[in-house]
């Protein structure tokens, strides 16, 4: 078994209120009601992550090598890529991943800058989360792909039942931006559950799209993703807790005993991230 793993989605509490920053808030109880419905023991577990330091004690107990900090652009919730600089840049542990909101005006200039300036490996759009909703392959985010695969950094797609309208989590939209992106490596975080079957055989027709089903996949239907990283999805399969909605180290333990074959878990558990963001660990 591998001594190292990457977290592709994790998020100190203290970020914002929607990741449980306040006891006593709406936010809150969501929070733990979110932990509960994904298998977390402890529902209560993420009012450890009080401060940076305290995050990443975490995350070295939980024998996790690096985790990826994502930030959030949407009209309900902004989370600034200079927040995510100023908390992951310290700290050898993390790794920040910029956030655009593709409707705002200035979204291009400030992927390049989260990019070219501040060193982010990677940009996450939510286009489910826009204000309209768009689909994945609507063509207003052609730019943003395009100045990705300009920038040879990969783009990640949030996308899931949290999402407001199901209807924009649905997969085909990611192939036929695959298709038209052939060079641009594609993250669907959440896996876009619950259309596994349908994410799946997208996957398997481009090879340029790769999945973090994060805590999804401990759900009905999740065992699917297991199967095909015991096939064909070896190399595009990543592991990730989604961390403060599920608790790091039970993540960790409950991911191993899923089912992975045992030479494939380095490459979902490390070497898919590694290659992908192009790091040095």
């Amino acid at each position: 078994m591998t001594t190292k793993i990457i977290d592709m989605r994790s998020r100190p509490a203290f970020l914002h209120d929607f990741y449980g920053a306040t006891p006593g808030t709406g936010e809150y109880e969501v929070a733990k009601w979110l932990n509960r419905r994904v298998g977390s023991k402890n529902d209560e577990h993420f009012a450890r992550s009080t401060s940076t330091e305290a995050f990443v004690e975490e995350i070295r107990e939980a024998g996790i090598t690096a985790a990826v900090v994502v930030g959030r652009d949407t009209p309900n919730l902004t989370v600034s890529n200079d927040q995510i600089l100023e908390l992951t840049a310290p700290h050898p542990e993390l790794i920040g991943i910029a956030s655009v909101d593709p409707q705002k005006p200035n979204a291009l200039a400030e992927l390049e800058r989260a990019v070219d300036q501040l060193g982010l490996l990677g940009v996450n759009i939510e286009p489910g989360f826009g204000n309209p909703s768009l689909h994945a392959d609507d063509p207003a985010l052609y730019p943003i792909y395009d100045a990705c695969a300009q920038l040879k950094v990969p783009v990640f797609l949030m996308s899931g039942p949290t999402t407001p309208d199901l209807d924009y989590a649905k997969p085909e939209a990611v192939g036929r931006v695959a298709r038209a992106f052939p060079q641009l490596p594609i993250v669907c975080y959440h896996g876009f559950y619950p259309y596994v079957n349908d994410i799946l055989g997208v996957a398997f027709r481009y090879e340029n799209v790769h999945l973090v089903p994060d805590m999804y996949i401990f759900l009905p239907g999740g065992r699917l993703y297991v199967e095909a990283a015991n096939g064909f999805l070896r190399d595009q399969l990543l592991f990730g807790s989604s961390y403060p909605f599920r608790a790091m180290e039970q993540t960790v333990d409950d991911f191993l005993k899923l089912g992975f074959q045992d030479d494939v878990l380095d490459d979902v558990l490390f070497n898919n991230a590694k290659r992908l963001l192009n790091l040095d660990l």
